[in-house]
């Protein structure tokens, strides 16, 4: 009878597994904690990325913005953006457990490779602060242009990028003496950068320019620029803020702003291959580790989209907090 019983909840287990893949919602292989900042909500979301349900919802600092995972998966950095300051919530007990120093409205940063310092772009007084995130000091405040955001370092951590929204330009800045070296024009509003995993390229997108620069990070040279036609949306609508580059380089996923839509560029060719619908304004980005799934912040529709990689599509909205802003995922 047991054996029976145990092949029957067996079958069933099958059946709604298939049924399951059938709809697009086959869970990954591997289970991952999906992090999202909730701007208007002051909270934090958490999501599972194997049911692909939020499992958790913590109040947090004041407009959360900016969220990234230390080296160790340990704790989730937080730009509380009203704040002026840097949250360090640790994701076992779930509480902020301390505040590291920072300029005022700090809104996008990045840890250098080694997992310290963290970089931190300050809008509001045209700073990249640098922070010993062990010591819970400032080490360095580096002027840059008006109103910094977007940052991006290299992955031997010698190199960092800061973009400055209203002078309209990408800072290099030797990590070494905390000294920009080099400036490059960009379209307008520039607001975000990352580099290929193999340090030869960096990705500079341009909210209002609509475009994203494509850069050799040897040369700090322009490669090419990027427009996009997104047809039946107004050209003012298509504005490209969060980016993110797979490992190998093959391809970029670029969120398109009130277009609600993500683009698909190739990563030699860097032509569009393709246009995926998500919801509203949509923000931000990050992969699972796997690259398998890739999660999108949608700041008007208060959801988070769901895009299979592979298949290129969206398999599930999922919806959070008010004005869904950042997205981090944890590496286990």
């Amino acid at each position: 009878m047991k054996t029976a019983l145990k092949m029957l909840a067996a079958g069933k287990f099958l059946a709604a597994a298939s049924l399951t893949a059938s709809l697009g919602f086959a869970p990954s292989a591997e289970a991952y904690t999906v992090y999202i900042s909730n701007e208007k909500d002051n909270t934090i979301s958490i999501i599972d990325s194997t049911t692909l349900e939020v499992t958790d919802t913590i109040a947090v600092g004041q407009r959360p913005r900016g969220i990234l995972l230390t080296n160790d998966g340990k704790y989730l950095l937080i730009c509380a953006s009203d704040d002026d300051t840097v949250q360090v919530f640790d994701v076992e007990t779930k509480q902020v457990v301390r505040e590291l120093p920072s300029g005022p409205d700090p809104e996008l940063f990045v840890l250098h490779p080694s997992g310290n310092p963290l970089y931190i772009a300050n809008e509001d007084d045209n700073l990249v602060t640098v922070v010993d995130i062990v010591d819970n000091k400032v080490l360095a405040e580096i002027p840059v242009g008006v109103e910094p955001e977007g940052m991006g370092i290299s992955p031997d951590g010698k190199v960092l990028v800061n973009t400055s929204e209203t002078t309209n330009m990408a800072h290099f800045i030797d990590t070494e003496t905390n000294e920009i070296f080099d400036n490059l024009l960009v379209d307008s509003r520039p607001r975000f950068a990352e580099f290929n995993k193999d340090g030869e390229k960096l990705w500079v997108t341009s909210e209002i320019g609509g475009t994203v620069a494509v850069i050799d990070a040897k040369t700090r040279k322009m490669i090419t620029k990027i427009s996009f036609e997104v047809p039946g949306v107004q050209p003012e609508a298509i504005q490209p803020v969060g980016l993110r580059v797979t490992k190998d380089g093959s391809r970029a996923f670029v969120a398109l702003g009130p277009s609600n839509r993500v683009a698909v560029i190739n990563g030699e060719t860097h032509e569009v291959e393709k246009y995926l619908l998500v919801g509203q304004r949509v923000w931000q980005l990050a992969f699972t580790p796997d690259e398998k799934m890739l999660f999108t912040s949608n700041g008007v529709s208060n959801d988070i989209s769901v895009i299979d990689t592979e298949k290129l599509r969206v398999i599930k909205s999922i919806g959070v907090g008010r004005f869904p802003w950042g997205v981090a995922i944890s590496q286990e």
